[in-house]
């Protein structure tokens, strides 16, 4: 559902939930995809530090931000601009920082997913935190890294392993929100019908095997045992539906009444 100007109504969730603080973005799209993503994962609370091109942009809600933001304009709107990166995280208790290729530091260095189990921790304990994402061109220099509690690196292909701004934004929101949910790693999308009983998938059987002997399909007797087994494994090792087993029974039954129409023995 979406407002009449075509925001989704976007609520920060109850509690403690990560800050994103962009230091110095460069650009309002940037800014934007940005919100795009947090919204994808839940996230809400966004600061940025000294954007270049100003905030808000002019004609706010017609500029490429909000644009590019596709409906998470409510996350545009509550954002705070913050003169440096000092008063931006003053009010929080620990802060990570996203740095590709961290180097000359003695410090914690965790995975997008171990960041997002520590985030939720943080989150648990009422805590204020955040993480921050560096400029476009080049990231976060080494006064911003010194600040944080800990560097977050995403282990990505290392012969390319750049990504842009809300590109690294939308992965950690993706582990932020993977850590509390509780979606299968796998189901069978069955619409309007169900997962069958052993006992359908062998009324379908028996209904089957008769007719293959009908025909004489199974006519080697020292073979039948094992086609039988393995039409048997065919259909039980998977997770046929109702309406599956329904329509195979009318080609069978159909295939039976074509033989006959053709004059073939019973």
């Amino acid at each position: 559902m979406r407002d009449e100007d075509g925001a989704a109504p976007l609520e920060p969730p109850p509690g403690e939930s990560p800050i994103v603080v962009l230091v110095r973005p460069q650009l309002a799209e940037n800014i934007g995809a940005t919100a795009r993503a947090m919204a994808n994962g839940g996230l809400f609370h966004l600061r940025l530090v000294a954007p270049r091109e100003g905030w808000p942009p002019e004609g706010s809600r017609d500029s490429r931000a909000w644009a590019t933001a596709s409906g998470a304009g409510r996350i545009l709107d509550a954002a705070k601009v913050f003169p440096d990166l000092d008063s931006a995280l003053a009010d929080c208790h620990r802060v990570f920082g996203t740095c590709p290729r961290p180097r000359h530091v003695v410090t914690p260095v965790l995975t997008a997913r171990g960041a997002a189990a520590e985030l939720r921790e943080f989150g648990a304990r009422d805590l204020r935190h955040a993480i921050l994402f560096g400029p476009e061109r080049a990231g976060l220099e080494a006064e911003d890294l010194a600040r944080c509690d800990a560097l977050v690196r995403y282990p990505l292909n290392p012969e390319f392993s750049s990504l842009n701004l809300a590109q690294a934004v939308m992965v950690l929101a993706y582990e932020w929100w993977t850590a509390a949910d509780a979606t299968p790693p796998r189901i069978l999308q069955t619409h309007k019908t169900e997962v069958a009983t052993k006992g359908e998938v062998e009324n379908l059987m028996e209904h089957l095997l008769a007719e293959l002997d009908a025909c004489g399909f199974l006519r080697n007797e020292a073979k039948r045992p094992g086609m039988v087994r393995n039409l048997r494994h065919w259909f039980m090792r998977g997770e046929i539906t109702e309406q599956e087993v329904r329509t195979l029974h009318g080609v069978v039954a159909e295939l039976s009444r074509g033989r006959m129409r053709r004059g073939r023995p019973d």
